[in-house]
């Protein structure tokens, strides 16, 4: 089934505020598909891979050398039968109560789920649309080590449980927002797909990734979520529709032609019903140097250049489109992170208003 998005806005999670509350006014001000900020100001516990980590078996976390690792070495099979068994409790298909409290973030872990919960809350509206976002499975497990410092994707085990868990945690925030918007989009954030094929990962398998991915996306649908998987970076994007996603999102400012790249892809994507999320807003330094109007001309261009590539109708594309920053603003001056959601949000509008979306 395709479900219109008509140019909405959104954003990928991370934001460089320090105070939750404003976090959340600058998302809900600005977005037609507002998320919740993931707020590294506070730490070690918001970081990328460890906002994801509790719950998992084995997990060490480091305060003093801020950072976490898996212990490997020690027996940690009754916490795996532990997981396993709230895992098969949770998500069997059979018998499965869809219960994923087990793999909750907490507030230590994010500030920012529970800041727009309880704003929500506070307001009793009900949004079209919600953002929730993972960190994805293979660049999880490609950047956090075992006791030796090796990936912990190439521990076979410890791979399984880790996409399991990711996946358990969509769900956990797919029903803790689902009362406060008719859709619910959930981001699979891999940045690290950018290097797939490169010297670093050549060990590891398009089939794979492909798995891995197809995993976590049934998760978000069980609960009827919107899948969709964000790369910052260059990559091979028909990895990303062959695991059938809902949504790709794809840094449209510096690498928007390469989309057309795979232009059979694209079209299959399109006519299953699924959007393409084009990151036309800078998230560098660069945002100072932009308009409405100049990302206007970049988003009609690298549109353009997909229309002529797949001859797919410029109405449909828009019809099921997407205009979001490239990256996450977590490492930016807080000026140039709020001129970000501005102008997303200002370009969606002018988009919508321009094709009559």
């Amino acid at each position: 089934m395709t479900v219109k998005t008509n140019c909405i806005s959104s954003a990928i999670g991370s934001m460089p505020f320090a105070d939750p509350s404003h976090a959340i006014d600058v998302s809900l001000n600005n977005l037609d598909c507002p998320i919740w900020p993931q707020l590294s100001h506070f730490g070690l516990y918001e970081q990328m891979e460890m906002q994801y980590s509790e719950g998992m078996p084995a997990v060490v976390v480091d305060e003093i050398k801020g950072r976490m690792f898996f212990d490997t070495a020690i027996d940690s099979s009754e916490e795996f039968a532990e997981f396993y068994e709230k895992y098969m409790e949770a998500m069997d298909e059979d018998d499965g109560n869809g219960d994923c409290s087990a793999m909750a973030i907490s507030e230590k872990y994010s500030k920012g789920i529970y800041a727009l919960e309880r704003r929500l809350e506070e307001t009793g509206e009900k949004l079209e649309w919600i953002k929730v976002q993972v960190t994805g499975p293979i660049s999880f497990a490609l950047t956090i080590v075992d006791e030796n410092k090796r990936a912990i994707w190439y521990n076979d085990e410890f791979r399984d449980v880790i996409i399991k868990a990711i996946a358990m945690k969509c769900r956990w925030q797919i029903q803790k927002f689902a009362k406060y918007a008719k859709n619910v989009v959930c981001f699979i954030d891999e940045p690290i797909l950018s290097a797939f094929g490169s010297s670093t990962y050549v060990s590891v398998q398009r089939d794979e990734v492909i798995e891995a991915l197809e995993e976590v996306i049934a998760a978000v649908h069980a609960d009827g979520g919107i899948a969709g998987i964000h790369c910052c970076g260059n990559t091979e994007w028909s990895i990303l529709m062959d695991a059938g996603v809902d949504m790709v999102n794809f840094d449209a400012f510096e690498f928007g032609e390469t989309i057309a790249m795979y232009p059979e892809n694209v079209k299959k994507h399109i006519a299953r019903g699924g959007s393409l999320a084009w990151g036309v807003v800078p998230t560098s330094t660069e945002i100072r140097n932009q308009t409405v109007d100049s990302l206007e001309i970049q988003f009609e261009k690298v549109m353009d250049n997909l229309v002529e590539k797949t001859g797919i109708d410029k109405q449909i594309i828009l019809e099921q489109s997407i205009i979001t920053p490239s990256c996450g603003t977590g490492s930016m001056d807080e000026g140039d992170a709020e001129k970000v959601f501005k102008v997303t949000g200002e370009l969606a509008k002018k988009m919508q208003t321009k094709y009559n979306l």
